[in-house]
């Protein structure tokens, strides 16, 4: 006996409800679970080189930066630690009466401060010491 005489076929559907809702509860909680970290500095070797130490020129002047943060100019400290103190001091030693404008070689301490770095080019530069270069160590 079939009941179903009068009745036509249904179709047959996939409810996409629930398996949406499944899928929004998993996205929600990768989403709290995921760790986001955010590297506040990069770690960085400083530049070593094998070729031989470069002869110093008369026409260099030797900026040293240690890791606190103090300034050297050819070995002689720099009274303050601000851009115009550091422009004050390069024209001291920089001859004004040469052909060409003299090298800035720069010495950073590995734990220096990269702001030093950065005070230093400025104040070159506004000394009119176009000229800027970085000291590395040779390997071993």
């Amino acid at each position: 006996m079939d009941f179903r005489r009068g009745r036509g076929k249904e179709e047959l559907e996939i409810n996409l409800i629930p398996l949406i809702d499944v899928l929004l509860v998993i996205i929600i909680f990768l989403m709290l679970t995921t760790t986001y970290s955010k590297f506040s500095g990069l770690e960085i070797n400083l530049p070593s080189t094998d070729a031989p130490p470069a002869q110093e020129q008369p026409n260099e002047i030797d900026v040293v930066i240690n890791a606190q943060g103090e300034v050297l100019i050819n070995r002689t400290p720099v009274a303050g630690r601000d851009i115009e103190s550091i422009v004050a001091a390069l024209r001291r030693v920089a001859p004004e009466s040469s052909e060409k404008s003299p090298l800035v070689v720069i010495n950073g301490d590995a734990k220096a401060n990269f702001q030093s770095v950065f005070d230093v080019m400025q104040a070159a530069q506004k000394a009119g010491l176009p000229n800027v270069s970085f000291a590395a160590q040779t390997k071993k």
